[in-house]
């Protein structure tokens, strides 16, 4: 299910994302030459309602339509089915940012075959491009902690998450043999989101190499992700006060948390049956009563947390999650 291109189709530049699929058919890898080796690696539209990444492409290669590339450049675009309808995923499809571990669809293979082409090929740096659907400041996210990884973190912006859950993720399978991030680019279709990651990718076909030497903290805010926050599927839930009666309601507002850290007792919403939200740790424990107790039908923090990836779509809740928790982490320790 994925087509290999050594060039960029005729007018493609010119598509939405929801005119991918037509002109594309699929997943599709397509191979530029540029004046310096090995490629950068970019993937877009994984999911396929965050189309900053291939608006921020588009920009991008629109500047060399007439000049050669400064590096070579392989771009995969992902998930062309679901960007015709503006969705994350469809139903029945795997989250493409979920494929690139074991596992036994098409999907997945698409995904190993996509990783042995860039292996053979040698990748400077892989750049993943995504959006969020709730407020959220733009970020760059890592799964490893080395100094090429961080300066090419950092290039994006001094936020920075470290996560090493859900696994599976496109980042994680690259950083493996090479330097790479996810962007969080804010939500789709901001002019000043897909200004940042064109920017950020112009200036990653500049680099000569990346820094070996360690980013110095004052130039890094970095954050763990320590757990993962969802609602079961048979927990109804909704926003504000014309929410009905769900066992979860939350603030109409809720995404504002996101990447505030908030004290103790902080409330985050209300339960009208008990405590029904479901928090897991990096390794899978169940640890809802270490951040989160329900008093007097309010579902209010236990400790310390600052949230992340907050959204107040349902549909985007039911197939990821509620949202990411998050602690400071020191390079030093």
């Amino acid at each position: 299910m994925l087509t290999v291109l050594d060039h960029l189709p005729d007018q493609l530049l010119d598509l939405e994302a929801h005119q991918l699929e037509d002109r594309l058919g699929g997943p599709t890898l397509i191979h530029l030459a540029g004046r310096r080796d090995p490629p950068l690696f970019v993937s877009v539209l994984l999911h396929g309602n965050e189309v900053t990444g291939w608006q921020a492409v588009q920009q991008l290669l629109r500047r060399y339509t007439r000049r050669e590339l400064p590096r070579s450049l392989s771009l995969f675009i992902g998930n062309v089915r679901a960007a015709r309808y503006g969705q994350r995923r469809l139903d029945g499809q795997p989250d493409y940012n979920r494929i690139w571990g074991p596992g036994s669809t098409p999907e997945h293979a698409m995904a190993q075959a996509v990783l042995q082409q860039m292996q053979q090929r040698g990748v400077f740096a892989s750049v993943d491009i995504h959006n969020n659907t709730g407020t959220n400041p733009h970020y760059a996210c890592v799964n490893y902690l080395d100094a090429s990884t961080l300066h090419l973190a950092t290039l994006f912006g001094r936020t920075v998450l470290y996560f090493t859950k859900p696994e599976g993720v496109q980042s994680m399978a690259f950083g493996r043999f090479c330097p790479a991030v996810t962007l969080e680019c804010g939500k789709p279709d901001q002019p000043h989101g897909t200004q940042h990651a064109c920017e950020f990718l112009e200036a990653c076909l500049h680099l000569s190499a990346l820094p070996q030497r360690p980013v110095l903290s004052q130039d890094i805010d970095l954050f763990h992700s320590v757990a993962i926050v969802k609602i079961p599927d048979e927990v109804s839930f909704g926003f504000g006060e014309e929410a009905g009666d769900p066992h979860l309601r939350f603030p109409p507002d809720l995404d504002l948390f996101n990447f505030r850290e908030l004290p103790p007792h902080t409330r985050i919403g209300w339960t009208n049956n008990g405590f029904h939200l479901e928090v897991q740790d990096e390794q899978g424990q169940d640890v809802a009563d270490r951040f989160f107790y329900a008093q007097d039908g309010e579902i209010r923090t236990r400790v310390p947390i600052m949230p992340g990836m907050l959204t107040l779509n349902s549909r985007i809740i039911r197939q990821d999650c509620l949202c990411y928790l998050m602690e400071r982490y020191s390079l030093a320790g």
